[in-house]
């Protein structure tokens, strides 16, 4: 008999189940995050709900819900992330190269279908919805000029730029013309005009004269 109960508690603890919350699989995290971004697009962020970004991904709803309580929790976690590792600062060891990488990440970045859908309608929803306002500023928004800043203090650092620039300024220049030719006017942005752009930029601020010659490869 007691050879018996032990066999038997051995085929127990071989059919027993793992126990505990779901696992969280990071293919499924990232289907669900591209599916928030092409329901924003698609609907606005007002009319936008979990229930479709969960259809849209592909998923049931409990996968969703396990992640993110709300679109808002959602949106949060999100947003900042992929917005801030969008914005990079590589020293590429002249402003000049520096400034042209970085305004040819965001030309990038203000071409892509989804954001040219997506933008409009977070500054508007900015006016309505505080909170939401609140972590675009705070989150997304403080880190990209992070990114500018860096590029600056590199440029002063080196001697390219006056050590009593305004950084805030400068800031405001890498990001304010480009939106406004891609996405307000819907012109090009071609390689000629971000040359110039670049020029324009570095000597306003008080910068040497560059050349085509000095741009990342």
């Amino acid at each position: 008999m007691e050879r018996k109960r032990i066999d038997e508690v051995k085929a127990l603890k071989v059919k027993r189940q793992p126990s505990g919350a779901a696992v969280i699989k990071e293919e499924k995290t990232r289907q669900l995050e591209k599916a928030l971004f092409e329901e924003w697009a698609a609907t606005g962020y007002a009319a936008m709900n979990m229930e479709n970004i969960a259809r849209r991904a592909g998923v049931g709803k409990a996968a969703l819900y396990r992640r993110w309580g709300s679109k808002f929790e959602m949106v949060s976690d999100v947003l900042p992330r992929v917005g801030i590792k969008l914005s990079r600062a590589k020293d590429t060891g002249s402003l000049h190269g520096d400034l042209t990488l970085m305004l040819r990440y965001l030309r990038a970045l203000l071409r892509h279908r989804l954001v040219q859908n997506i933008l409009p309608d977070i500054h508007a929803e900015m006016l309505r919805n505080p909170p939401l306002a609140a972590i675009v500023r705070t989150e997304l928004q403080t880190g990209r000029r992070a990114q500018a800043e860096l590029l600056f203090q590199r440029a002063v650092t080196r001697a390219e730029l006056p050590a009593d620039i305004d950084v805030d300024i400068a800031c405001d220049l890498v990001g304010a013309l480009v939106y406004w030719r891609l996405i307000v006017t819907h012109q090009r942005a071609d390689n000629h005009w971000l040359e110039q752009l670049t020029r324009l930029i570095i000597q306003g601020l008080g910068g040497q004269k560059t050349t085509p010659s000095q741009n990342p490869a």
